[in-house]
């Protein structure tokens, strides 16, 4: 059912002239759409008014690389290698997963992200249909990709991981919230005939690419080891791996040259900043990477090694990390910008902003809180102050999905529950 929303007299984050500012609107909702900004559309009645003074209104964030299923490992393998977190802890658990554990997981993960302002994510899951049912329950707006592992063309499981994604674009693709891309999953655990034939398949299907890329040192290594001395960046264009659109994950450790292909071949850098450090893996170069124009955008990857999926903490985190020597690199704009407009660029949405033609996907905190008094600079408020436990009002795509701090769709208790249960079965 179409419903008209009316945002009335709030103080907004806007995009104008391509600079993130401040200033009071009047927002008109219709359906999915925004359809004005200040300005009454011709015969609009509202059906739903939601006064927003004593709110900061914002485009929602926009988290573009995720694990949902990982929810339940929250908290569970910390402190340790990034080889003893994964191969130790985490995989072993992950082979024991069923389809209703990751549904649960992937829930507890949306009602995670709503409830601290997160309206999109991209996910690189292992359980077909799992993070799409959730996303369809929650109301979220969800890229959904199959992480697909594989030696070559001709391995089986290789072969499957792509039919689920072919599969979940069948049964889900009706749903204007959700879109796909395929998800090589790294150079380490795809063989270079699998990557080649995922290229094919890309092509074949119009789908763009998620990958993990240059995260660890020992990835690095290892590549240069057996692909004469190129880097993971430098191997994945020599096959053309970067002529299919990319959003690539992590991005750490970055030649000159490596930095000089993504942006020739505009792709998309996925910042993680809470994970790289959390394992032990670096600081990527976002600072010379923006500059440069390379498309940056924010995730958060799993709460396995985060430990949260809350943006806020996000862009906090990469507001402050990057100004070691340099108090100006990546400010308050910047961390907003990754994590909204750009956000919306890399996986090719009409979100990330409040403006006329855009999807309705808004996100209302509430101003009456400690950390937004003085109200000297509410922008700067938002990467330096702001928690995301001041989020109240969350609508994606024209529905109210959280209201008063609550979640309209799910039932929140049943979540933390079931959730619970999965980890107290695999101990």
């Amino acid at each position: 059912m179409k419903m008209n929303i009316l945002i009335k007299n709030t103080k907004a984050l806007l995009n104008k002239d391509n600079d993130l500012k401040l200033d009071y609107a009047d927002i008109y909702i219709s359906g999915e759409d925004i359809i004005a900004v200040n300005e009454i559309p011709d015969g609009f009645t509202a059906d739903k008014v939601i006064d927003g003074s004593g709110y900061l209104t914002i485009p929602g964030l926009i988290n573009c690389h995720a694990h949902t299923y990982m929810s339940v490992f929250r908290n569970l393998a910390d402190d340790l290698s990034f080889e003893d977190w994964l191969f130790g802890s985490i995989s072993p658990r992950e082979d024991r997963l069923t389809d209703d554990d990751a549904y649960w997981g992937a829930m507890l993960t949306c009602a995670e992200m709503i409830k601290t302002g997160t309206t999109c994510f991209m996910d690189m899951h292992m359980f077909k249909n799992m993070t799409a049912a959730a996303a369809d329950k929650t109301g979220m707006r969800a890229v959904m990709t199959r992480g697909l592992v594989g030696s070559d063309r001709n391995d089986e499981g290789g072969i499957r991981r792509i039919n689920d994604t072919l599969e979940e674009m069948k049964r889900w693709g009706n749903n204007s919230r959700f879109s796909f891309m395929l998800a090589p999953h790294a150079i380490y655990t795809c063989g270079d005939d699998y990557l080649r034939f995922c290229i094919e398949k890309a092509k074949e299907h119009g789908l763009n690419f998620h990958t993990h890329l240059s995260e660890t040192v020992g990835e690095v290594e290892n590549c240069r080891k057996a692909h004469n001395g190129m880097t993971p960046t430098e191997y994945l264009n020599d096959m053309g791996f970067f002529d299919v659109r990319t959003c690539a994950a992590h991005c750490v450790h970055l030649t000159e040259n490596d930095k000089k292909i993504l942006k020739d071949k505009n792709v998309s850098v996925i910042h993680n900043p809470k994970s790289n450090l959390k394992l032990g893996n670096g600081i990527a170069p976002v600072y010379d990477l923006d500059n440069m124009g390379v498309n940056v955008c924010m995730g958060t990857d799993s709460q396995a090694s985060n430990n949260t999926n809350n943006l806020f903490s996000d862009m906090n985190f990469a507001a402050l990390v990057h100004k070691i020597g340099n108090a100006q690199a990546v400010g308050a704009k910047d961390v907003l910008r990754f994590a909204t407009i750009n956000g919306a660029k890399a996986l090719g949405l009409d979100t990330g902003s409040i403006e006329k033609g855009k999807k309705a996907d808004i996100v209302m905190l509430d101003l009456d809180r400690p950390e937004f008094y003085p109200r000297n600079n509410l922008l700067s408020a938002l990467a330096y102050s702001a928690n995301g436990t001041e989020v109240d009002t969350v609508i994606i795509n024209g529905q109210v999905v959280l209201e008063n701090g609550r979640l309209t769709l799910a039932d929140e208790e049943e979540i933390y529950a079931k959730a619970q249960a999965v980890m107290d079965r695999l101990g």
